[in-house]
């Protein structure tokens, strides 16, 4: 196969997985759509020299393109996050409530922590891969996921237990 060939079978396998990780990583289906399309421009540039599977590197990328969106928001004004992420279909399911709940709540922690939680427990990656994801300590990851699991409890605790009244 011609290198477009395997590019466009690599696009067609994965955009909606990794479409998934960057809104989880954004907050927003709009801005994670352009992160998506950022990342597959920089992995096409590199496509020859990615060598096994191109989607470690482009995970890699996704993650290191949020931080850069983070690093240039807060130069910039912001707005809100959760005031724009997508909202889930109303139809009275405990289910969509709780996973509406987990969103909301994964967009209040800082964006480091999110990155790792992400990471760690949306993509199933290793502490160790996490690590060399965001091109940080093994220990900053394992410090990262025990302060933002423990900043999830207490943002959906009080949730939950409101829900039981």
């Amino acid at each position: 196969m011609a290198r477009g060939e395997d590019f466009d079978e690599f696009v067609r396998g994965s955009a909606t997985r990794l479409l998934r990780t960057a809104v989880l990583l954004t907050g927003d289906r709009a801005a994670a759509e352009d992160l998506v399309q950022e990342m597959f421009e920089r992995v096409y540039v590199k496509w020859r020299r990615i060598h096994g599977s191109p989607e470690p590197y482009a995970r890699k990328t996704l993650a290191n393109l949020s931080a850069n969106r983070w690093r240039s928001r807060s130069r910039k004004p912001e707005v809100a996050l959760a005031d724009h992420h997508d909202q889930g279909a109303p139809d009275g399911s405990d289910e969509y409530a709780v996973r509406d709940g987990l969103l909301t709540a994964l967009q209040e922690l800082p964006p480091r922590q999110r990155a790792v939680i992400v990471l760690r427990f949306y993509e199933d990656m290793t502490e160790a891969q996490t690590a060399e994801a965001l091109n940080c300590s093994l220990g900053t990851v394992k410090s990262q996921t025990s302060r933002g699991l423990d900043r999830l409890r207490l943002i959906t605790e009080p949730a939950l237990l409101e829900g039981l009244r």
